[in-house]
């Protein structure tokens, strides 16, 4: 493990990354701990944390620039309180590949009002039962849940069953299950869950901000979802042929829209 320190920071890859934020690259130092922050002197968009093994999403200082924070494939099982004192502008959260558990523990980012994308791919917390619309309800600021779009419907659906005498009692139910944090504790020291590379992170938001309709952004869920990762076959950069998730859009586009949705299920 190597510890976050100022002159790690300094010595770190810093950028113009391919949706022109300028990011800081943190990734695969096996950091255990967020510290020492202040040291990048606010001047990031982006930071990347994937592939380390940080275990708590805590210890940031006053930084009012950062929009995204990419912390694919960590050990995260804790979301600190008040994130959104330390991260005024936070619109973007990637935590595909973590181990959070329980869906209390996703509270703490009820007060991120700024908050429009979240990615829990690869965590147990998914397979909790009411997973998205839970989420929904609570976090009525996102528009976009792992990589899919949050449509009215969905909306309306989760404030009837959570206002519900029932969604009550469920409400009570998933707050008692809510993690006690104690570093280290109960986690296996066994093989990280998959997840998008940074250069594949960086096609799935390019992707999605370039979305028109709805439509075109379940095209790329479905896509995603069949694991064809926008740009996999090409590094970023590469002005060859068109990727895979190119050609599958234009593909798709070119089918009834009865054919789409029935691919679709």
């Amino acid at each position: 493990m190597v510890k976050l320190t100022p002159d790690l920071i300094q010595q770190s890859m810093q950028y113009i990354n391919p949706v022109r934020d300028r990011e800081l690259d943190l990734r695969g130092y096996k950091i255990p701990i967020i510290e020492n922050l202040g040291a990048t002197l606010d001047q990031f968009d982006t930071i990347d944390f994937s592939d380390n093994d940080i275990r708590k999403l805590d210890g940031f200082p006053l930084l009012k620039r950062i929009r995204t924070l990419l912390l694919n494939n960590n050990r995260i099982v804790r979301i600190a309180e008040n994130l959104e004192a330390c991260l005024p502008n936070l619109e973007t959260l990637i935590l595909t590949g973590n181990m959070i558990m329980e869906l209390a523990d996703l509270d703490p980012l009820i007060t991120v009002k700024t908050l429009r994308t979240l990615a829990l791919l690869h965590n147990p917390v998914q397979a909790r039962h009411h997973y998205r619309q839970y989420v929904i309800f609570k976090l009525p600021q996102l528009t976009l849940l792992d990589f899919r779009k949050i449509k009215m419907k969905e909306r309306e659906e989760a404030v009837a069953l959570f206002k519900s005498k029932k969604g009550k009692e469920l409400q009570k139910e998933i707050a008692k299950k809510a993690k006690t944090f104690v570093p280290g504790a109960g986690l296996a020291e066994t093989s990280k869950p998959s997840g998008p590379t940074q250069e594949e992170l960086w096609k799935i938001r390019e992707a999605i901000s370039k979305a028109s309709s709805l439509e075109e952004v379940e095209r790329l869920n479905r896509l995603l979802q069949s694991g064809h990762i926008p740009g996999r076959t090409k590094p970023p950069g590469s002005s060859s042929s068109k990727s895979m998730m190119q050609e599958e859009v234009e593909e798709d586009d070119e089918l009834p829209q009865k054919r789409r949705m029935v691919n679709g299920k």
